[in-house]
């Protein structure tokens, strides 16, 4: 419990650290930059818990589509931190939060994983509902021209975040999960880095404000800490209290960007995130 708790918070302070460290950094060489801190702890996890003997299983089929998914992935990171350089924190996350809803369509579509039916999309209708509610509240970002492209790039970091899942769910169901990520972080490393010497951001690397980098890690960490504590918790617990419990770090989310980032929040985004709450537990449970 003391683990899914801490899994929940470290993934929700993610985004508030993220924010801090990119008001005058580049988006991309953050991700490309923070990327390189959860490499390290994505390794780490596959040698801790033994994962590391399953590679020589790997089949050609499968890495094709872990490069598949690690590409998604790479895609959403920068699309997310593209959003959250641009609008607020309390508006961007719950969108990217929408990847669940449009995950579970599919698989209901595609899939036909009809089991609990009813209560998939009681509990997705919530969570759309959530989301709407959430992101027609007024923006407290000081440029209203970024209003419309924030939207844009939340919107395809939650599609490819949904489409990372489904690669997953094709190709790579059969690997290791650890391993599984492992590799496709690397994946995502190269991207990040290859969109920042494509753009030539490269010689911002030496015109790094010290405190933002500081933020850019420490965002880096806690992705990497919740994945030790979520990996931690799934082993030892019980996974139908674990994996609701660690959806809850949108609310930390939320929470931090108004004590934190001083981000407004109205009564009508509070009911949204009380409907993404419930509608997220109707589904993970």
């Amino acid at each position: 419990m003391i683990a899914a708790v801490l899994s929940a918070f470290f993934a929700g302070i993610t985004a508030i650290l993220a924010k801090c460290g990119i008001r005058k950094t580049d988006s991309d060489l953050a991700t490309a930059l923070r990327t390189i801190v959860v490499l390290v702890f994505s390794w780490i996890i596959v040698v801790v818990s033994g994962s590391l003997a399953s590679i020589a299983q790997l089949t050609p089929r499968a890495l094709f589509f872990l490069l598949l998914s690690g590409l998604a992935t790479g895609a959403s990171w920068l699309c997310y931190f593209k959003a959250l350089s641009l609008g607020d924190v309390n508006k961007v996350a719950p969108i990217d939060k929408s990847s669940t809803v449009l995950t579970v369509l599919i698989a209901i579509i595609c899939f036909s994983e009809t089991d609990h039916l009813a209560a998939k999309l009681v509990g997705t209708i919530l969570l759309a509902a959530g989301i709407l509610l959430m992101a027609e509240q007024k923006s407290s970002s000081s440029d209203s021209r970024t209003s419309g492209t924030w939207l844009f790039y939340a919107v395809c970091s939650a599609v490819f975040a949904a489409l990372t899942s489904i690669l997953a769910k094709i190709g790579i169901s059969g690997i290791d999960s650890n391993l599984g990520t492992a590799i496709r972080t690397m994946v995502v490393l190269v991207m990040a880095w290859a969109v920042v010497f494509a753009k030539g951001k490269q010689s911002q690397c030496r015109t790094l404000d010290p405190k933002e980098l500081v933020f850019i890690s420490l965002s880096g960490i806690a992705t990497g800490a919740s994945w030790l504590c979520y990996y931690y918790a799934i082993q030892t617990g019980v996974v139908s209290v674990v994996v609701p419990i660690d959806k809850m770090s949108i609310l930390v989310t939320v929470l931090f960007s108004r004590l934190v980032l001083k981000e407004q929040i109205s009564r009508k985004a509070c009911f949204g995130l009380l409907f993404m709450l419930i509608g997220t537990l109707v589904i993970a449970m």
